[in-house]
């Protein structure tokens, strides 16, 4: 019989592997989760003779024990059938079924199971690289010490009450290890006066075992009194395994932000910076907390129960294994049930404790917009409402804590019940002594406060997981641009520029260039003007390769820029980004970015080009001054020149835009040059100027050329910008 149910359970599994995907259900039929029912209500049914003489209790013979061996592995066989039968996937999606009775356009569904089974294979793969300190023989020293301390402490926890007993039954009268006075003279006639020393008979025979006593103390002194950290091998195991666990959170951290680096310029535009920032925080902190739970919390606590299951089987008898393996495995499949619901819940709480995260980021970050539109009252009723929203998921969050901690209370009180009962009842009949009973009572309690513990281990170990999922769908997130295995170096000859053909869309319902095709001859300069969303920004994105285009080619010095390596590719182009963004560090900091080894005459010399030398020497602090978050402690000329760049020339004075159009000037002698322009006086003396409308090139010629076409686009834009000027300059 039993063998037909582990027959029908791997049936069971086939089934749900292969078969349940494929069905509009997606699980199981009504008749089968009947059967099972029905099979699970009649394996119960001997349950209630357990009273009975005829039961399986005294287990005298070799059938009694085998039957009884069959009908625990059978019951074993029925449950898991019963619970698999009810568990998602295998229960009926009854609206996917209604779809499909009623012809309302069905969708067959996967496996979930089976895919959360490729997740955790595939995240485990990113993982644990990261738990083994390669190339590091220190630290697998201390790994595998680590380890022998764990197997050491395990022998510990099973001789703590093992001594225990054994001082109880040496202070009990009439246990057979207790002596009297002709004991004391049997051992004076064989000449063991050591023991003689060693031991104090009282009146009833009781003997002073003190050599027991400080066994039991050491022993437990080793263990640990109030917690196995505080004791020797739980406060050496920790020492050792710190080092580790540092090591794999930092290799995990460096990988992420390596990772983040690498992403494309679309990526990071479609993520927001308070919800990455929460990411990297918790994702990296929950690597250190999914260790030290799973390797020195729920493993140990499992080989506990083990140990103390068989240990009980051998040492008292079978029902006592019993008891303690059937409270162990209801007591961790409830916590599991439970847990998994409570990982639903966790998710929510923190995709709104994001959005917290995020109102706060972008509001503080644009805190100079919020002031010029009087948003301070909208802003802070935002994040109130954020914060309602979190504060409630976490509400509900702790009332599922409440009900777990209520029900694995209850499982514990009912098994520890039932075995003190049986213990007890064997120790009057004198099956067992007090020592044993006590023996019982604080082997279980060792093993229920860590099990008790053991929820609270699984929930840290889930959450550390749900808290990882972000960062782990971050990591398996596959970089946009990749270099080609055959790429090269870009040998930079002369410095031509060309666009041959080139169409690119950010999304495909509308295209942003159509057939844009330009040369750049080395040395010259070529201005790219139009309005607002014409296409100028994304020829600049595409030059740098944070796009690909759609179609077409981009060639530097006849190199196909899809062909090279975006390191060099980016070395050979030099910036002035039209959105000044400075680094919240020093100036020299800022200036020394765009070439990490440059040396202080360097940066001196390119502050000197920039017209900035002589105002940074008026800061007390010289080149060490911080600029302040994004630069904003520096004026908007100052923070143009440290970067070298404009941000709307619109926005400068005449003088100051005049100076820095020189210093551009300067850098750009003799280079290959695109500028994007807003304002047209500064590209006057452009080699030639492309004028884009709706991502198509419009107009091209000289300054000169371009006005004297009649009706043109530019010299529609001239006119605007001139007629515009006249006030400002009167």
């Amino acid at each position: 019989m039993p063998l037909s149910w582990i027959v029908a359970f791997c049936l069971l599994l086939l089934e749900r592997r292969r078969t349940c995907p494929r069905l509009y259900s997606r699980g199981h039929g009504f008749p089968l989760l009947l059967f099972w029912t029905v099979s699970f209500v009649l394996i119960n049914l001997p349950l209630t003779s357990i009273g009975n003489d005829s039961w399986w209790w005294k287990l005298n013979d070799t059938q009694s024990k085998v039957e009884l061996a069959f009908w625990i592995l059978e019951y074993v066989c029925i449950l898991i059938l019963f619970i698999l039968g009810f568990v998602a996937p295998g229960a009926p999606n009854y609206g996917v079924l209604y779809q499909h009775l009623t012809n309302e356009n069905p969708t067959p569904q996967t496996n979930a199971s089976a895919t959360r089974w490729q997740v955790f294979k595939r995240r485990a793969k990113i993982f644990l690289p990261f738990v083994w300190p390669k190339g590091r023989i220190g630290l697998k020293f201390n790994f595998f010490l680590c380890i022998g301390i764990l197997i050491i402490t395990r022998v510990v926890n099973l001789y703590v009450p093992i001594f225990y007993r054994s001082v109880v039954n040496s202070l009990t009268p009439n246990v057979t290890n207790n002596h009297n006075m002709s004991t004391v003279v049997q051992q004076m006639r064989s000449g063991n006066f050591s023991y003689i020393m060693a031991t104090i008979v009282g009146p009833s025979g009781v003997v002073y075992r003190w050599d027991l006593v400080l066994a039991y103390i050491g022993i437990r002194a080793v263990q640990g009194v109030g917690s196995p950290s505080s004791g020797l091998l739980g406060a050496l195991q920790g020492q050792l395994w710190n080092p580790v666990d540092q090591y794999c959170t930092r290799m995990l951290s460096v990988h992420l932000f390596k990772h983040f680096q690498g992403q494309s310029m679309a990526w990071h535009l479609s993520r927001e910076t308070g919800a990455m920032l929460r990411i990297v925080d918790r994702g990296t902190s929950s690597v250190s907390s999914v260790l030290s739970y799973l390797f020195f919390n729920i493993a140990p606590t499992i080989i506990d129960i083990l140990v103390g299951i068989v240990y009980f089987i051998t040492a008292f008898n079978f029902w006592y294994g019993l008891i303690v393996f059937l409270t162990m495995t209801f007591y961790i499949a409830i916590t599991i049930i439970i847990t998994e619901w409570r990982n639903k819940l966790r998710r929510v709480m923190n995709n709104l404790n994001n959005v917290v995260g995020a109102v706060v980021v972008d509001s503080l970050m644009n805190f100079e917009t919020v002031k010029y539109y009087n948003g301070e009252a909208f802003e802070v009723e935002r994040y109130n409402k954020a914060i309602i929203n979190y504060q409630r998921a976490n509400w509900l969050n702790q009332a599922s804590l409440s009900l777990l901690n209520v029900t694995q209370s209850i499982i514990i009180t009912l098994g520890l019940l039932v075995g003190t009962l049986l213990c007890a009842r064997d120790v009057v009949i004198g099956v067992l002594t007090v020592g044993d009973f006590v023996l019982f009572c604080s082997y279980i309690l060792q093993l229920y406060i860590p099990l008790n513990l053991f929820g609270t281990y699984y929930r840290m170990l889930q959450m550390s997981f749900v808290d990882m999922e972000n960062m782990f769908e971050s990591l398996e997130e596959d970089k946009a641009i990749h270099d080609a295995s055959n790429s090269t170096r870009l040998a930079i000859t002369g410095g031509k520029i060309e666009f041959k053909n080139v169409n690119f869309s950010y999304i495909s319902e509308r295209q942003v260039l159509k057939n844009i095709s330009f040369t750049v001859a080395p040395g010259k300069t070529v201005a790219l003007v139009g309005q607002t969303g014409s296409g100028k920004s994304t020829i600049v994105r595409l030059l740098f390769r944070f796009y690909e285009p759609t179609s077409g080619e981009i060639l530097i010095d006849d190199q196909n820029i899809l062909n090279v390596t975006q390191q060099s590719l980016r070395q050979a182009i030099g910036v002035v980004p039209q959105d000044t963004v400075l680094f919240n560090d020093t100036i020299g900091y800022n200036i020394r970015y765009g070439r990490h080894s440059a040396g202080p005459e360097e940066i001196q010399a390119a502050a000197r080009v920039a017209e900035i030398h002589e105002r940074i020497q008026d800061f007390p602090q010289g080149y060490e001054t911080i600029v302040g978050e994004r630069g904003l402690k520096l004026s908007g000329g100052e923070k143009q020149r440290v970067a070298i760049a404009r941000t709307a020339t619109s926005a400068l004075d005449t003088g100051t835009e005049r100076l820095i159009q020189e210093s551009l000037d300067k850098i750009c002698e003799n280079k290959t040059t695109i500028i994007v322009a807003h304002r047209l006086s500064t590209v006057r003396n452009a080699d030639e100027i492309l004028v884009l409308h709706q991502g198509e090139i419009v107009e091209r010629g000289s300054h000169s050329e371009l006005l004297a076409i009649p009706d043109g686009r530019y010299a529609e834009l001239w006119l605007k910008q001139t007629t515009m000027d006249t006030p400002n300059q009167e």
